[in-house]
């Protein structure tokens, strides 16, 4: 059995709802995973926001708007006034559920159950219209079965099991739909998945049952060898090691959450990107198999922060990197970039929240210089040292590009390079045309 999760562009509309319905509908037994329709999460967001604010008149236009939106599309999306009433009467609940939520003190938990309303929304009505056209689908509530721990970190066996037990109930049937994103916690109030959302449901889904692939469809062709938005002539890479995939979107490949598929990882399942909008085209496969002596891609992340140390205290001192690293964990500031001398350290960061607490402890121990408006670019590939003149390559692309720091030998995947924001767009020109387009 194959696992599929669908975007929120991909179930954007009714008649990208029928797309995605005839896709699936192939005769293979499947279990989808569906977003919210693109769009409703910012509103739920906005109607959860206008709440906070003590502002229910704010919040009910919200609420309005998107229910005459919903009711739209069940004209558009049903022929039968059967299906057309059972929808619009599951619609009328949902926002009337919602509503109550204005007349009284307003939580976090009371957030995220509004922000779970999406997702029930985008399941019931697709699961509807499956039903509609004669085929055997069965809803699976996802929070019937996905649960996080009391550390906020998805509890396997309890997925694993509850899951089980819900298929069982229902053998003979085509195709089960279940919402992403959406969970309960440890306590068993609603709550979310957070980091890659759905993506992270399908990926945590497929583990459970042992799915023989994880598919992931977006609105895009698979991750790309470089920035389509900034770069000229790039082109889907058609394999990644699953810590190629996971480098190339922790460094800004917005395609995948860095974190969403390690269970997949794990589970030595293989995850395919694909395209909605071309559903013939080959994707990305992601899996534990390197394709050996390749550069695959380039990725780009900003709003980076580069902080350099330095201190004559520091020259054969130990203990020095504990204290300065302590200073970033009591922060909760997380490290991309380390670049170490006899005399300093610089690292960067993208979370400047307590920037200035960490500049001044950082006082204590040497003289601290700041680079902000900082940008990594990172090269993935296998980058094995065994592989003689790799380095090699990345380098003589960024030979015109000033650099300030260089990280290279904490992977086997990749080389990275900090850069001023304003040399990103020709850095990641020149890389693609060294590397790719030559």
């Amino acid at each position: 059995m194959k696992v599929l999760k669908f975007g929120g562009t991909s179930v954007g509309s009714p008649e990208r709802m029928k797309g995605v319905a005839q896709l699936i509908n192939d005769g293979d037994k499947k279990i989808v995973v569906l977003s919210a329709m693109s769009g409703t999460t910012n509103s739920l967001v906005e109607i959860s926001d206008y709440l906070y604010k003590k502002n229910p008149e704010g919040a009910n236009e919200i609420i309005n708007k998107l229910e005459r939106k919903y009711k739209q599309h069940v004209n558009e999306l049903y022929t039968t006034d059967e299906y057309k009433q059972k929808t619009l009467a599951f619609i009328k609940d949902i926002f009337n559920g919602i509503r109550s939520f204005t007349k009284d003190i307003f939580t976090l938990f009371e957030e995220k159950v509004i922000l779970s309303q999406g997702e029930l929304l985008s399941t019931n009505m697709v699961t509807n219209y499956l039903q509609e056209q004669g085929v055997n689908v069965v809803l699976l509530p996802a929070l019937d079965f996905m649960r996080t721990d009391k550390n906020g970190e998805p509890d396997p066996s309890y997925i694993k099991n509850k899951l089980a037990v819900l298929l069982e109930k229902h053998p003979d049937a085509d195709l089960y739909i279940t919402q992403g994103f959406i969970c309960r916690n440890a306590y068993g109030e609603v709550d979310n998945l957070q980091r890659g959302g759905s993506d992270y449901s399908a990926s945590l889904i497929g583990a459970a049952v042992g799915a023989l692939e994880i598919q992931i469809w977006t609105d895009i062709d698979g991750m790309h060898d470089n920035d389509p938005r900034i770069v000229d002539k790039t082109s889907p890479v058609r394999q990644l090691h699953f810590e190629e995939a996971a480098e190339l979107a922790y460094f800004g490949a917005k395609i995948l959450h860095p974190t969403c598929i390690q269970p997949a990882k794990y589970a030595n399942i293989p995850v395919r990107l694909l395209n909605t909008m071309e559903p013939t085209a080959p994707g990305t496969l992601i899996s534990n198999d390197t394709e050996s002596g390749k550069i695959k891609a380039v990725a780009a992340k900003d709003n980076i922060t580069a902080i350099q140390i330095k201190s004559g205290r520091m020259l054969l001192a130990y203990g020095f990197l504990r204290k300065v690293f302590e200073i970033f964990e009591s922060y909760q500031t997380s490290i991309d970039m380390i670049c170490t001398s006899e005399v300093g350290v610089s690292v960067s960061i993208d979370n400047t929240k307590h920037l200035n607490e960490i500049l001044n402890d950082l006082k204590k121990y040497g003289t601290v210089h700041v680079d902000h408006d900082m940008c990594i670019i990172c090269v993935v590939g296998d980058l094995r040292w065994e592989n003689v003149g790799f380095e090699a390559k990345a380098l003589d692309a960024m030979r015109e590009i000033p650099v300030r720091m260089i990280s290279f030998g904490g992977s086997d995947y990749n080389i990275s390079f900090l850069v001023s924001k304003d040399d990103k767009k020709r850095a990641l020109q020149s890389l693609s045309d060294h590397l790719f387009n030559h």
